[in-house]
């Protein structure tokens, strides 16, 4: 991967790789997660996921049979060390439409926040304010770019630290009522986009949520154990899928 300020608009666009496209359009298939006609907004942090999904969404833009419209945003937490600013130029270049917006969830969090994990205080905040950019814009979906890691990882986190059978949901409507969240990579290895991020030279920022590595986080402990795991039991997220797949479907009709 280069740095961000290696390569800041892109000289070329990459391809993304067949078996990650084949992923994405089965959860896409398998959950109805695109209309024809839809405007689709990706939340876009700037590291290896949402930058895969930014080129995948893109790619299906340009070829699926189903026609939709396709825009990106990223909301910048005001961390430390964290700058995503570089996409600016990088996203309309690539003949996406973009928006950026600044708010300092950190200082805020500092403030306000009593007990939970900084990862899901500044994941609500963001989540808030990307529904709100959706809203202004005219856009009626919202995709995001967790992955089947993201999945299991939840679905443990939920289990351990919960005491209920939970994870994220591949495609769901919010409770306003008035836009689609979807989850196209729900199929999808991390490792998969990482592997696209480095052969794809794309900018990746590395790491991209620096406080979250600062903070201990429970998330972070799920996945040491399931890298652990992984190590002596090579099928353990596709039996971890099979597990999860009837969480994930929400209830209600798209």
């Amino acid at each position: 991967m280069l740095a961000p300020d290696t390569l800041p608009i892109p000289v070329s666009i990459p391809r993304p790789p067949r078996p990650l496209l084949r992923a994405a359009r089965e959860a896409i298939a398998d959950y109805s997660m695109i209309h024809p006609g839809d405007r689709v907004l990706l939340g876009l942090s700037g590291g290896k996921d949402s930058l895969s999904l930014l080129h995948v969404l893109r790619h299906l833009r340009d070829k699926a049979p189903v026609r939709f419209e396709l825009g990106a945003a990223t909301v910048d937490p005001g961390i430390e060390g964290f700058d995503p600013s570089f996409l600016k130029e990088y996203v309309p270049a690539l003949g996406v439409r973009y928006f950026y917006r600044r708010h300092d969830i950190v200082g805020r969090a500092l403030k306000t926040m009593r007990g939970n994990s900084f990862c899901a205080y500044c994941s609500r905040m963001r989540r808030g304010i990307l529904y709100d950019t959706a809203r202004k814009q005219g856009f009626n979906v919202l995709a995001l770019a967790h992955h089947l890691d993201d999945l299991a990882e939840s679905f443990l986190m939920s289990a351990f630290f919960g005491g209920r059978l939970h994870t994220m949901k591949a495609h769901y409507v919010n409770d306003a009522k008035d836009l689609r969240v979807i989850r196209p990579f729900i199929y999808v290895r991390e490792r998969q986009t990482a592997d696209f991020a480095r052969r794809g030279n794309l900018p990746a920022i590395m790491d991209n949520c620096p406080a979250c590595f600062r903070m201990p986080s429970q998330r972070m402990q799920i996945k040491s154990l399931l890298a652990q795991q992984e190590k002596t039991n090579k099928t353990i997220f596709s039996s971890l899928l099979t597990t999860i797949k009837p969480l994930i479907v929400d209830k209600i009709h798209y």
